[in-house]
């Protein structure tokens, strides 16, 4: 996959932006708040539908402007095709809408359309950082490959918003209406647990090949799945069976919270490094070799799930690792047809292979340069 043109306008601190980047690698370097991350963000709103590190939508769109647009032309293996996103200022926060090929259509269907993996800094917290963290990456990653998982996933969070609100309201005792409300839990929540599981099962054989090759085989790193309720196996029946009989044992603890406390929203991946915990036992290296092992799997992963490479997007995270890692880690994802890549500095990046600069300052996009692999 291959991102022909890029156009934003009034997006961030971009006025209007067209940028047309070569195949390869693509290294965005400039001081901090030029726009790096920005161009970055923004092929990530299109990937994803939304920013991978916006708190409120309203944010992309630049001060003075009611709305913001990001759309690009791309070549995939089935042609070649546009996109488009517009985010529009709506009371305090935003709306947005999605177009294919000039035509509008919905989120869902918006997702998968072009497939990236991002990798910034705060994916260095994912062995030490709060279960939200993991179950990001799997909701992310899932909801690109399978359009399935992300309308199931949409609709467990509005079911469980609807749950939460009638806990605490006066009709809390209403146990047919509860009954109702668990049943969807059991429904929807089995399908998105087996999806997550298999997932799960294919990234940890992923990630432990790519650990192996870099560390040897002194301590297997491992990822294992932990669903809210713990189940023996991950079979249909199985998971329904499990979340039924944990939500009728915490119902009075339901009732006394007044929010549900069963379900995927409190599933987790555990890492593990020789059977042990790695928050808990692993150093810093040994926790940002394993956090690298899982980004090479995911990409690995969507990458055969998409029968094309996806795009790479390297947020100033090289320059947080070392130059053994970093070489290891650029030479698991070596089969990328295009790479965007941020630093304040070059020698940040030492790529081994060609690429191409490009200088970043206040909103601009300039002087392209190519790069031979660095010495």
């Amino acid at each position: 996959m291959r991102v022909l043109a890029l156009e934003l306008a009034n997006f961030r601190n971009y006025a209007a932006l067209r940028f047309e980047p070569p195949e390869g690698a693509c290294v965005l370097v400039g001081a901090n708040a030029q726009g790096k991350s920005n161009v970055l963000e923004a092929l990530g709103v299109l990937s994803l539908g939304k920013s991978f590190r916006a708190m409120r939508e309203s944010d992309l769109i630049r001060f003075d402007a009611p709305l913001a647009s990001v759309s690009a032309r791309v070549r995939t293996r089935a042609g070649e095709a546009t996109a488009e996103c517009v985010i529009a200022r709506s009371g305090d926060g935003a709306r947005k809408r999605f177009s294919r090929n000039g035509r509008r259509i919905s989120y869902g269907d918006f997702l998968g359309g072009i497939t990236a993996v991002t990798f910034v800094p705060a994916d260095l917290g994912l062995v030490t950082g709060p279960a939200g963290v993991r179950r990001r990456l799997l909701n992310a990653a899932l909801s690109q490959i399978d359009r399935g998982y992300y309308h199931d996933l949409a609709t467990y969070v509005k079911l469980l918003v609807q749950k939460n609100a009638f806990l605490k309201s006066p009709d809390a005792a209403d146990r047919a209406l509860l009954a109702t409300y668990n049943a969807q839990v059991i429904d929807v929540g089995t399908r998105l647990v087996v999806a997550r599981a298999g997932y799960v099962r294919r990234l940890a054989h992923e990630a432990q090949s790519v650990h192996a090759r870099w560390v040897g085989g002194h301590d297997q790193f491992d990822v294992e799945y932990a669903p809210s309720p713990p189940q023996g196996a991950h079979t249909p029946d199985a998971v329904a069976s499990a979340l039924a009989d944990a939500l009728a044992r915490l119902a009075p603890a339901e009732a006394a919270r007044r929010m549900a406390l069963v379900g995927p929203h409190r599933d987790d991946m555990v890492l593990l490094l020789g059977g042990r915990p790695l928050a808990r036992y692993g150093s810093q290296g040994q926790q940002r070799t394993a956090v690298l092992a899982i980004k090479a799997a995911e990409y690995a992963l969507a990458h055969a799930a998409a029968g094309e490479a996806p795009l790479l997007l390297l947020d100033d995270v090289l320059s947080e690792l070392d130059e053994q890692r970093r070489s290891a880690f650029l030479s698991s994802i070596a089969g990328f047809e295009q790479a965007f890549i941020t630093a304040t500095d070059l020698s940040d990046v030492a790529l081994d292979t060609p690429h191409h600069v490009f200088v970043v300052k206040d909103g601009t996009v300039v002087d392209a340069i190519r790069h031979k692999a660095s010495a």
